[in-house]
């Protein structure tokens, strides 16, 4: 293992050479080859399928389809079109003593990327760090593993076509070993991300000893309050609910003021026949057909409870009452806090970003979607001429 992270290392400094017109090219490139390989990827993916028991939650996270494959590659051309987030200056000073400061902002290096049944994670991760100038380790679970490998292939075919080096992306075995020298490859992977479920970001923020952003698992509220639109409730619950019940921008659990209770069952209607609801259950992520249920005496215990039970990823209020929203701004401590609007819109290509490696619910260093800006840190040029310090 530790010559594949020597190589990735190694690899990681060519990307500097790489201008960014090319880097596009590569990705628009890999984008035309998703589809043209479409196939070949959706054959591996059955296979992956053909393992996992359909009512399993990660099963739809694990799908992929000829749609989902022409959404990628829409996303991977979106990122390619994107300006170049490297060399930005974000901070400029001449001191009294005729130094020049400039902040600018440069790639981590190599970024590791652990992740469950999510393969189109591999194809996002690559193209957000190649456009940002960052080699990648990726780390899938067995349940994609055929999928992933797949990917990564056609991924280091297009690299090797186009003359570079094809190590500035590798996939490692899906075993737990491999996870554990992820975690220590102190010299060689500059940061890791988990993207998975509690348990997995647990434990990678418990057994690495390299730096970690976490994305957390979405524990995620919508609010409807006592000066709620009923018709825009509707529409915003259904589809934060039901659009896709298995991601991390799901709702999970519905809160409704006391003065509103005649209306649930119409809030609830265009889901009745899908979705079964509880009121006893609170601060799970579901990922499946469920929601739990809870009516509140006024804003307060709306916000109390959100307090107690959000993961910090995603809350929603719905209110005709700028007041109660604003307060619903300031006061909710969560990565996104919409008003008026689903959770579902929590994704990377749907803030514009391309595509993203994870929603981060930390407060140290990134926060929200992580795109390319996130994928970036920082360093001090400083020009003098001959100045010493007194």
């Amino acid at each position: 293992m530790k010559k594949i992270f020597e190589a990735v290392k190694a690899a990681s400094h060519s990307l500097a050479l790489i201008p960014d017109d090319k880097k596009n090219s590569i990705l628009l490139k890999l984008a035309d080859a998703i589809i043209v390989n479409a196939d070949t990827l959706l054959e591996a993916n059955a296979q992956d399928l053909a393992r996992m028991d359909r009512d399993n939650p990660l099963y739809d996270r694990l799908q992929l389809t000829q749609e989902r494959l022409e959404g990628i590659a829409t996303d991977m051309r979106h990122v390619a079109s994107l300006p170049s987030p490297l060399g930005i200056i974000t901070n400029e000073r001449t001191l009294d003593n005729g130094l020049y400061l400039r902040r600018i902002s440069v790639p981590f290096g190599v970024i590791g990327v652990i992740y469950e049944a999510r393969p189109n994670v591999s194809f996002d991760v690559f193209s957000l760090c190649f456009k940002s100038g960052n080699a990648c380790v990726l780390k899938g679970g067995k349940d994609a593993d055929c999928s992933n490998r797949a990917i990564v292939a056609l991924i280091r075919s297009i690299l090797d076509t186009e003359g570079l080096n094809p190590d500035v992306v590798v996939l490692l075995p899906a075993t737990h070993e491999a996870t554990g020298e992820m975690l220590n490859a102190v010299g060689y992977i500059d940061v890791c991300i988990p993207r998975g479920g509690r348990g997995l970001i647990d434990f990678v923020r418990n057994n690495a000893r390299i730096p970690v952003i976490e994305t957390g698992a979405g524990v995620v509220h919508a609010y409807f309050d006592k000066d709620g639109d009923l018709e825009k409730g509707r529409a915003i619950v259904d589809n934060a609910k039901t659009r896709r019940v298995s991601v991390c921008n799901a709702l999970d659990c519905l809160l409704v003021h006391k003065d509103r209770v005649g209306d649930i069952d119409a809030l609830l209607e265009p889901m009745k026949d899908r979705v079964t609801f509880h009121n006893d259950e609170y601060g799970r992520e579901w990922m499946s057909y469920d929601l739990s249920i809870k009516v509140v005496d006024s804003l307060d215990d709306a916000l109390a409870h959100i307090a107690q039970y959000s993961s910090g990823h995603s809350e929603c209020i719905i209110t005709e009452n700028e007041e109660a929203a604003q307060r619903f701004r300031m006061e909710v401590d969560a990565a996104c806090v919409y008003v008026n609007a689903p959770t579902s819109f929590t994704d990377g290509a749907q803030f514009g970003l391309g595509a993203e490696i994870g929603i981060s619910t930390q407060k140290l260093g990134p926060r929200g979607p992580m795109a390319l800006v996130e994928m970036t840190t920082y360093k001090w040029l400083i020009d003098g001429n001959g100045q010493t310090r007194p």
